[in-house]
């Protein structure tokens, strides 16, 4: 799949995740820089937002959109994924009020970017993403957004959370 940065095409590394696909595991931190792994969330439905910065433009207002529909959601656990240090995510999230989301940092070794095919090669960010994986880790929503500075499908990603109860 070709993705690209402010027009320009940019390398994924790690293996794409497809729906139907067992989700893999993987390791980042929490804000405490506790570590928070997709099977230390078994249980429940996880929608899992991916950001390449959480300051900029586009990341707050995905982070914002998805913070306002977790609130709504019965079962779904809401992750943020983005390379920002925890501090930075901790700091942005009491700023700007987000308590229904969790904020997790893939700085440290590009764990969920690899296992997910979303690290970008060439700026160690993270390419735009949203993935919904139900309470038995199965893989039932991928959506890899195919130029990083663009919109997800905020609604696609909603009902997949919805109908993966």
């Amino acid at each position: 799949m070709a993705v690209t940065f402010k027009g320009n095409a940019v390398t994924l590394m790690g293996s794409q995740v497809k729906a139907g696909d067992k989700a893999p595991n993987f390791t980042v931190l929490a804000n405490d820089l506790s570590e928070v792994t997709l099977d230390g969330t078994k249980g429940s439905v996880r929608l899992i937002s991916v950001v390449p910065s959480i300051d900029t433009g586009v990341c707050d207002a995905q982070t914002r959109r998805f913070n306002e529909e977790a609130a709504k959601l019965d079962n779904v656990k809401v992750l943020t994924v983005s390379v920002d240090l925890p501090f930075a995510q901790k700091r942005w999230c009491g700023a700007n009020g987000i308590e229904n989301v969790q904020t997790v940092s893939d700085h440290r070794d590009l764990s969920f970017g690899e296992a997910y095919g979303v690290a970008i090669k060439e700026l160690r960010l993270l390419a735009r993403a949203v993935f919904v994986i139900n309470s038995n880790d199965e893989v039932t929503y991928a959506e890899y957004v195919n130029e990083v500075t663009d919109h997800p499908n905020y609604e696609a990603a909603i009902e997949a959370a919805k109908a993966a109860n």
